[in-house]
Parts: structure tokens; sequence; C-alpha cells
């Protein structure tokens, strides 16, 4: 979502056919706008910054007409049984809010104040119990999220808390925005894998008895596994499924949600979903991934405005709908 921030502010460059020249020069004029924002918002309080994303936030949701359609259209089909209209606007309204403090502000001030010692003031922890006594079991787990709260800032904390985490990310097009990234994110302890081409070096994070952490609501495309979410087929990437069953390791459904209108997070662990539960189904794969779905979609369904509805999750169908 970062990257789709960014094309949409250089929109004039097209970089599948830009020289690579004015590629050069986009790249380093965006990292340097960048690494200039996150200059100036360091010398604001972080709730004063929060605040000033929420109005960015309510005015990203009156302009960009098209992501509040897509936003709306999403709510009525997942939540319309449940929400009145003007509710589901509310949420609309709120899931804008909270992005532009994610994305324009806690992104970019997380690794300044986060410390071994700081999390605490900004972290809540619920019952994590039973995950942690799975994380720390030596056999390896994966850990899952959805594009829901502060994603970041879950494998952030838990590798403050000293456990070794392999994540899977899809690489920014921009190069010195992508090592800005990719190097506050390692110095928070996390390992970072790029998700194309990442199966092998998945397997060998397994094999080692790491945790391999997946942000799990991607459109998986039109071969993807169509499992239910809120309700209507949802294409599913069918690795995670696929590792799981093949490594015997046990499949951790979490969340970071905010609490308040502050720089303030709860950790909560939704599922755990365990080997014993699949060995005996006729399609481990298929039921691991519909499992996490579903606890996915409980976990959305407790805070609602803070689900990224503008997020294309159900672009691709099923060929008997098609």
């Amino acid at each position: 979502m970062a990257d789709s921030l960014l094309r949409a502010i250089t929109t004039f460059v097209d970089r599948r056919t830009a020289p690579a020249w004015v590629m050069a020069c986009r790249y380093r004029l965006e990292y340097l706008a960048m690494r200039l924002f996150a200059l100036s918002i360091s010398a604001f309080p972080i709730e004063l910054n929060l605040q000033t994303a929420r109005v960015l936030g309510r005015l990203w949701h009156r302009v960009m007409r098209r992501h509040r359609n897509r936003a709306m259209e999403h709510l009525r089909m997942a939540l319309g049984d449940t929400y009145s209209e003007r509710q589901l606007e509310t949420i609309a309204r709120k899931s804008f809010e909270h992005f532009a403090q994610l994305y324009l502000i806690e992104l970019v001030q997380t690794p300044r104040l986060l410390s071994q010692w700081s999390w605490s003031r900004h972290i809540e922890l619920g019952e994590i119990g039973p995950a942690l006594r799975e994380l720390l079991a030596d056999r390896g787990a994966i850990m899952l999220t959805a594009h829901f709260g502060n994603f970041e800032l879950l494998g952030y904390a838990i590798a403050k808390l000293g456990l070794p985490l392999v994540a899977v990310m899809r690489p920014l097009d921009n190069p010195l925005l992508n090592d800005f990234l990719m190097s506050s994110r390692e110095a928070s302890g996390l390992r970072l894998l790029y998700k194309k081409g990442a199966t092998e070096s998945a397997q060998e994070a397994l094999d080692n008895k790491e945790t391999l952490c997946y942000i799990a609501d991607q459109n998986a495309g039109r071969k993807g596994l169509f499992v239910d979410f809120f309700g209507k087929k949802a294409s599913t990437y069918k690795s995670i499924g696929l590792l799981a069953a093949s490594h015997d390791v046990p499949v951790i459904v979490g969340y970071a949600a905010r609490i308040g209108r502050g720089f303030r997070y709860r950790i909560e662990v939704e599922r755990i979903i365990r080997p014993e539960e699949w060995r005996n189904r006729e399609d481990p794969v298929f039921w691991i991934t519909q499992e996490y779905s579903w606890a996915l979609e409980s976990a959305i369904r407790k805070h609602p405005e803070q689900y990224l509805w503008m997020h294309r999750r159900w672009k691709s169908r099923p060929r008997d709908e098609e």
C-alpha cells in the first residue's frame, strides 16, 4: 500500500516506458522526499502527528471517490447484514483515518519509538501465552495476520521480545526506499524474504525451526484456492497451507489492534491451528486455508474500522462465476 501511495504521487512517470535515467531521478526524489518527511515529523509529538494524519485520512476518504466506493462495496457485501448504511459509512471513514495514521506516521516513527525498554508504553499483550509456547517449542511455526490493525507492529514487537522471525514481503519498486525499509525492519530483529521466489527459503526457515510471518489476505489470482471470506469466495495462496502441512507446524493467527486514538496497540491471538487438527482431513491444505481465513474474518469483525476495505481482496473470481 505504501508503494501504491508513492505511485499515485508520481503518476507522471511510467516506469514501464520511462528511460532508466528518468526512473533513477524519480527514485532519488521519492527517497529524498520520504527522508525529509520522516525528519520533519520527528520534530513533533507522535500524538500531534496522528491527529494530523486523521485529518488527512478524512480528506483521503472524501476526495478519492474510487477508493471510497470500493470500500463501501466491500463493506456492504461483508457486513451489510450487521450494520446500517450510515454505520458502514462511518466504518469506511474510520478505516481511511486508521490507515492514514499507519502509513504516514506509524511506519515511519515505529523504529524510533519502540525499543526493548520502551515498547510496553505502546503495546499491550493480550492472551498470547499459548502462542508463545508454540513459538518457543523449537519446531517452527507460521504466523499470519491481515491488512488489519498495525500488521507491521505485530512482527516488530514479537521480534523485540527476542523471538527469531522471518517475514515474507513484497519489495517496493523503488530500490532506495526498499533498502531503507529493509534496514529499519531488520533492525528490530526480523529477517526478511522477498515474496517472489521465497518458497525454497521459506522451506529452509521451517527446516531450521524458525517462525515464518505472512500477511495472508492477498488476492492470489485465478490459480489460488477459493475459500470463504465474509461469505464470498476469495482467492488465497496455497503456499501457507502447503508449508504447514508438509512441515507439520502450527499456524498462529494474530493481530495488533489500535486502542483508543493514540499510538497504542493490543496484541491478540485469534486462533492456533495445530497439526493434529488436519492430519486426518481429506484435503489438509484447503482445510488449513479455510480455517485461517475464517480466523482472520473473526478478528476483523471485532474491529472492522481497522481493516483495509479498499483492498481488492475479492478481485479474482472462480470460473463458475465468470
